[in-house]
Order: structure tokens, then sequence, then C-alpha cells
């Protein structure tokens, strides 16, 4: 049933608008933000005055193509120790209200710059997300995700503010059972791992997740296969719900509908571009997130970031109204270029391992947790290593859990099958008890899928 106005919505005026008026909405702010960005960004009006581009010559999203796109390398070379300034400080220092840096996995952590008009958009777009997930007023929420330099915590603590919600701020999932058996959490805000792992703590002290009054999962921070949210749903009675965010300000969140990621489009402009990044594709087709900060007119940013080259890769689900009654764009859950790997004519993603792990079949066996190493390659063929943690390693079947991973990988990815039938590609395995994965000997984000020729 098509409903008008969801009881969760922020804002129905904004979130149910009609397709015709959203896309007015988002040029009116696209003209406005570029002309801001030559204004105040040191970066843009360089590149703008070094390029004979006119702000006020982009009035459309088609205008975007004339303009760089922009990445993480970008950030990083117009900024300490590269350069003196921070390029792309689109406001004075005297108005940021705070300074954040990325995680920096990938070299000299990008810096970014919050006025407090900023905060009040990344909130509100967290803020929809949890309304959409059927989150507000008198929801406790315990929050799994860090605080500090990062933005995701504190963002997500603010938006609770303006729904009525109360923050529990763990920032991790290791914390003690008396959380949830003193405060009774109505939700979570985690990893598909760390929500696994919890589980399988509280059940080690004899607490079933299922009783514990938990109402919702809410997943971030990586792509995950549909396999692990149901059996993650299964271990904790209770729908799993998937966001994404950054701090470069995406944060997209999936309603209870449960198809596709809802962008806020008034907010931030979402394209999907080619791998050469040279041309939008069309809606359906897979393409790399470029995303505009997009402000309202007469709104400041400490820092404006067009055409940002996200790294992560994903599709249009709908333009059309959804079930819930939101008109904006609806896309797949991102994942991330690097998640991805070729052998020969093949790739492999990340979550096709984990939907071949995850079968229901195995994880009575297995506790989820995987990583796969890719060796050689040339006339010997390629060599892909699945690691994986069993519960009981002398009881497990191994045998079955090879043929079920094997099977379901050629079922999803053909041409990989067929790179093993003609041995072009050997698939081998290693069993381990909990924690005997080379992961959890790594701080941070765990790769799973490493590419070692």
């Amino acid at each position: 049933m098509v409903m008008t106005a969801s009881p969760g919505m922020r804002d129905s005026a904004i979130e149910t608008m009609d397709r015709a008026d959203l896309d007015a909405l988002s040029e009116e702010r696209i003209r406005y933000t570029v002309r801001y960005a030559e204004d105040h960004s040191p970066f843009y009006r360089r590149w703008f005055a070094a390029n004979g581009v006119s702000a006020r010559e982009i009035r459309t999203h088609e205008d975007l193509l004339a303009l760089p796109i922009v990445s993480g390398a970008t950030i990083r070379s117009h900024q300490p120790p590269v350069t003196r300034d921070f390029g792309f400080l689109s406001a004075p220092c005297a108005d940021i209200f705070t300074i954040h840096e990325t995680s920096g996995t990938t070299g000299v952590p990008k810096a970014f710059f919050l006025t407090w008009d900023d905060w009040g958009r990344y909130a509100e777009k967290y803020a929809r997300s949890f309304a959409s997930q059927g989150l507000g007023h008198g929801d406790r929420v315990v929050v799994c995700t860090s605080y500090g330099m990062n933005v995701g915590g504190n963002t997500m603590t603010v938006a609770a503010r303006r729904l009525g919600m109360t923050i529990i701020p763990t920032g991790r999932c290791t914390f003690p059972s008396r959380i949830i058996t003193s405060f009774r959490p109505t939700a979570i805000v985690g990893s598909v791992f760390k929500l696994l792992h919890l589980a399988d703590r509280l059940e080690a002290e004899g607490i079933d997740p299922r009783e514990t009054g938990v109402e919702r999962l809410v997943v971030g921070g990586e792509s995950f296969a549909e396999e692990a949210r149901r059996f993650l749903a299964d271990r904790w009675d209770c729908p799993v719900h998937n966001t994404y965010g950054s701090t470069e300000g995406t944060m997209c969140g999936e309603c209870q509908v449960q198809d596709g990621l809802h962008v806020p489009e008034d907010m931030v402009h979402l394209d999907l571009y080619d791998p050469e990044l040279r041309a939008f594709v069309p809606d359906g087709a897979e393409g790399r997130i470029v995303i505009s900060h997009l402000l309202p007119v007469g709104g400041r940013s400490g820092m404006v970031l067009l055409n940002y080259d996200s790294e992560d890769l994903s599709s249009v689900v709908s333009r059309e109204r959804c079930a819930c009654g939101r008109t904006h764009l609806r896309i797949r859950p991102p994942c991330r270029e690097d998640d991805r790997v070729a052998i020969g004519m093949a790739h492999l993603r990340r979550t096709e391992l984990e939907q071949a792990v995850f079968a229901p079949e195995n994880m009575a066996d297995l506790n989820g947790e995987y990583e796969a190493f890719l060796y050689g390659e040339g006339d010997a063929g390629a060599v892909l290593r699945i690691g994986l943690e069993c519960r009981d390693p002398g009881a497990c079947d191994r045998t079955a859990i090879q043929d079920r991973v094997v099977e379901t990988l050629a079922a999803h990815n053909p041409l990989l099958g067929a790179m093993r039938a003609g041995g072009e590609l050997r698939i081998l395995f290693a069993f381990t008890g909990p924690g005997g994965l080379e992961l959890h000997q790594i701080r941070g984000r765990p790769k799973r899928l490493v590419d070692r020729r």
C-alpha cells in the first residue's frame, strides 16, 4: 500500500516531494553551491580560473560534468604537509565548529571542517534515516561506532536529539552485558560481525539475544550479503536495517520497506559514473558514486565538495515513490571499489564470498568470520585461499562446507565457476577455531578479500 506520509517522517513536505519539484530544488541548490564554492573555496576558485569555468555556467545536474572529479588524493594534496593551507576550507576558521579526520587507512588522513550549520545537515540526514527505520521518541539506542575524529558516533548522537531518542554512547560492541540488562536498549548500531560477536558473548553468559528487548539493529560501515543480514536478524529476532554514511557527507538509509537506501536529495546530489569517470551510467547500471554537497540558498559550509568520487559502487533502484511514501532516490547498498578483485576475465566481490559463507547449512558449524587471499595467476592459474572459523573445529563438516561454498560461488558467478572448472582457478580452504584468522591480528577494520599476487 502506498502511503502519502509515514508517521516516522522527519519532514513529509521534503521527503514526499514530487520528482519534478525535487529535481528543481536540487538544481537550485547546485547553482548556489557551485557559486559558494567559487567564492569561498581556494581550491575551486583556482581550478575554475585555471580552466576558464564560470560558476554561473553550472546550472543543471548535467553541467556538473564540466567540473573536476575530486578524490581523496585531491584533498590530501591540498592540505598540510603538501601545502601550507587547507585548499578545501570554505569558511573562516573562526566559524568552524569541529575539525575531523578520516581513518587514514589509505594514506595521510583527510581533514574535514564542519560549521554548526554543517552539523545540522549531517544530523538531519541521520535523523531521517533513523525515523525511516521506525526509531523515534523513547527509543534507547546503543551506538557502537567510534566517537572522536570520525563523525559517525557524534552525528548519530546529534540526530537522536532531534527525534527524542536516548543514546548509550559505548563507541564499541565490547561493552559489558550489563549495558543490555540494565538499560534495556531498543536498538543497537554496529557492524554485522560486531553484532554477531555480541550475540555469542551474551549467549555464553546465559542471555538470549532474542529476549533482550532489542527491536532493531542498524548496520553501517560496510556492505554485507543478504544471507548475513538474515542470519543476524534470526540471532536477534528483529529487523536489520542498512545504512551508508561517510565523513564526506553521504548518509543514506534503508527504510522499513528495505528496497534500497534513500538518498537525501535536498542535501546531497548523487551521480553514478562509468569506470573512467567520464559520463553518467543509466539507472539500473552499476557505477561509481560521485557526490556533491547541496547548500540551501544563503547557507554556509566549512568544506564544500563537488563531484567527490567516493570510490564506492552502486546502482539506482528507483526514482519512483517508495511504498513508505518517500520519493527520494533509492540506491543499492554500496560496496567498496577495493572490495572486489579481478581474476582473469572474472571479478570476485567480497559480498559474494560472504553470501557463500553464510549459506544457512554452513552456519550450523561456522561463526561467520572469514577471510580470503588471492595468489598466483599466469600460466599456473590463480589460487583463492578461503579461511573460515568453526565453532568446534573438531566437529566441523569441512567437506560439506567446502562443497557448498564452491557451489554457491559458481552459481552466482558463472565466469568464476568456469575458470575453476577449466583449471585456471584453484580454491583452497583453511579452517580454524574462533579467533584464529589473520584478520584478528590487524588493528582497525579488517580487509576480508586481499589480493596478494
